[in-house]
């Protein structure tokens, strides 16, 4: 009993720090070669009430072998955040880099898609970022929307920043 009960801690406490889980919304077919649009809603896990929706190229069968390099996506993507319900938020990071809220792999190995969330404190404001990442070559396609926390009613579960 007592080891179950400890496994069940460490579960809940790996689930409140592991990154979000994206959860598909939408496909849309763009051609014939069975390419797609795929739009995901991602919540933050560390930001209740904040919904974002991401969008991403999928390259389908036929286009990949046409063109080769079989096991890559490209980087374009494009992101909004909105306010879905109350806003709480944990405790997030407010380093100027902000922390990565989720990541998926766009190729074997090589290149992940990424969202960030930076806090503008002087803004009050939310950042989040879509970009991929690279080990070479990095790319610059990016896409970034912004949360407002002025005016809203806002908790922070570890204190606003002074």
């Amino acid at each position: 009993m007592r080891l179950r009960l400890s496994a069940l801690v460490t579960i809940l406490a790996l689930g409140a720090t592991a990154p979000a889980i994206a959860q598909q919304v939408g496909e849309v077919g763009v051609d014939w070669l069975g390419n797609d649009i795929v739009v995901e809603a991602i919540k933050d896990p560390k930001v209740e009430g904040v919904t974002c929706h991401v969008s991403y190229f999928s390259r389908g069968v036929i286009d990949r072998l046409q063109k080769g390099n079989w096991f890559e996506d490209p980087s374009d993507s494009a992101i909004s955040c909105k306010q879905t319900g109350p806003i709480t938020i944990g405790d997030i990071s407010f380093s100027e880099g902000g922390e990565e809220v989720f990541k998926q792999g766009i190729s074997l190995i090589w290149k992940k898609q990424v969202v960030n969330r930076i806090y503008d404190k002087k803004n009050q404001t939310l950042i989040y970022l879509a970009h991929s990442r690279q080990v070479q070559q990095g790319s610059a396609k990016m896409s970034m929307t912004t949360v407002p926390l002025y005016g809203q009613e806002v908790v922070w579960s570890k204190g606003k920043p002074q």
